[in-house]
């Protein structure tokens, strides 16, 4: 059953408290790997396993470790499934764990997780600190995703394309092509089109919530007009 506690971890890792766009964690990886969908959704999952069992752990652990030494055992501890992931990837998923390269070791590094063991996971009981976790990794994966579709997209001219590498031959044929180009668009591939991309996802969100903020605003104050004008009359 879901109650008002769980809602809010949902809400705050998808949305309010976006790991990536409005902590700004993880920009690294975020910025460098998310050229294609593909591989924004391969580091994206990879993150939020991390993610989920490293809150986990910790939660389980937070009340048998000593506090002068919290954040060596907790880098350890991420580093235990950062190791985990790396492995399971080299064996199944070679071609894409070899694109990533170097950004899969690099999840130690990322605040993101680091900043919710600590924050979070060191002082919430188990569950509460699961769900954070998933919650925060699926938001920055969606982010990846998103990112990565839209300079895929104007880059490359397709989508989807490397599916093969995550899923197997049978998805080859997901690949989606927009135009053919003989040239791909680099500032769309190449990290600077991220940052402007990262941009305007953060300023569409910004829009968003600015909009969703007035028209609560609104609301509430429309009430009290009408009380007032009942009264006067």
């Amino acid at each position: 059953m879901i109650n008002s506690e769980h809602k809010t971890i949902i809400k705050n890792g998808l949305w309010d408290n976006n790991p990536a766009l409005v902590q700004l964690l993880g920009l690294c990886p975020l910025l460098a790997v998310s050229n294609t969908f593909i591989n924004g959704l391969a580091l994206g999952l990879a993150t939020t396993w991390v993610l989920a069992g490293s809150n986990g752990s910790v939660s389980l652990v937070r009340n048998y470790i000593p506090k002068e030494i919290r954040i060596p055992i907790f880098v350890m501890m991420i580093a235990s499934f950062v190791t985990n992931v790396g492995l399971i990837m080299n064996a199944y998923t070679y071609d894409l764990y070899l694109t990533l390269g170097i950004f899969i070791p690099l999840i130690v590094t990322n605040c993101a997780i680091i900043g919710r063991a600590e924050a979070f996971a060191s002082k919430n009981k188990f569950v509460p600190s699961l769900l954070d976790g998933v919650m925060q990794g699926f938001g920055f994966t969606a982010v990846l995703c998103t990112l990565g579709a839209l300079r895929e997209m104007i880059g490359q001219g397709t989508l989807f394309s490397g599916a093969e590498q995550l899923f197997g031959e049978w998805a080859s044929d997901l690949t989606i092509s927009f135009y053919l180009t003989d040239s791909t668009f680099l500032f769309a591939i190449l990290p600077p089109g991220a940052f402007v991309g990262l941009g305007i996802l953060i300023a569409i969100k910004n829009g968003i919530d600015h909009k969703r903020a007035e028209q609560a605003k609104a609301s509430k104050a429309s009430p009290v007009q009408s009380g007032e004008a009942l009264s006067h009359e």
